[in-house]
């Protein structure tokens, strides 16, 4: 695992669990949720989808399990990737509680296993602001395609890189220059829920930011045919982006 990597995870899994439980509810109160409406659940994501049953869903840095859960629920065959413990453990109970299926590799993106899972999905989805956690996403775009089937679908939806130059989403990110290549520490999303003397002890996380052309070259340059790229309106304004979300095949 890369020092970065190394970083990054410790970042999250520090007090995981316990964030997810006191701002989504225990997993049982999640998973009621998530059976009520599924669909609901998945949020503007489910317009990307084109079917759900037996589709095998790659689900990359899926965190607690907020879309995988309802995406099984819908009859998708789902497998989450991410970096915590603490994440595995609320998916998973939330999983149970709902009553689906749910599997769950706990393992440095950059390094799954491509001879188990190379070719075998239909769809890799990635949500919620992943992108800036891999500091070459040549390399990272390059796993997402050998991970599809041949014709299979990337569905990317990301932080907007005008959050380069602000903080439209209002989540405490620092700005910097738009053509700015750097790599820079910073606090991980959770922190600004925490009081500030716990903020001060939580590790940080190594961060990559990229411009437009950035992603949209390297989807490119990996093996996809980009098909669509949608501009999404910051979270409490929307006059300015917030986030984006890219859909391409693999050739």
């Amino acid at each position: 695992m890369r020092d970065y990597s190394e970083q990054n995870k410790k970042a999250w899994e520090y007090n995981a669990y316990e964030f997810w439980v006191r701002n989504s509810g225990t997993p049982a109160e999640r998973a009621k949720q998530d059976v009520e409406n599924p669909v609901k659940m998945l949020r503007r994501y489910a317009g990307y989808f084109d079917r759900y049953e037996g589709v095998k869903i790659a689900n990359i840095c899926g965190s607690c399990g907020k879309k995988a859960v309802p995406l099984a629920l819908l009859g998708a065959e789902v497998t989450v990737f991410d970096i915590s413990e603490d994440n595995k453990r609320y998916a998973m109970e939330t999983a149970e509680a709902a009553q689906v299926q749910l599997r769950y590799e706990v393992c440095d993106i950059l390094e799954i296993d491509r001879k188990k899972y190379g070719g075998y999905f239909d769809v890799v989805f990635m949500e919620g602001g992943i992108l800036h956690y891999f500091h070459d996403i040549d390399e990272f775009m390059g796993i997402m395609c050998s991970l599809l089937k041949p014709g299979g679908k990337m569905i990317c939806s990301d932080f907007h890189p005008f959050t380069k130059i602000m903080d439209s989403l209002k989540i405490g990110v620092p700005a910097m220059g738009y053509f700015c290549s750097d790599v820079y520490e910073g606090e991980m999303a959770h922190a600004r829920f925490y009081p500030e003397e716990i903020r001060r002890q939580m590790p940080k996380c190594s961060y990559r930011k990229y411009t437009v052309s950035e992603i949209i070259n390297a989807i490119i340059r990996n093996g996809f045919i980009l098909k669509q790229f949608d501009e999404h309106p910051a979270w409490e304004d929307d006059k300015l982006p917030g986030e984006f979300t890219a859909v391409a095949v693999r050739e």
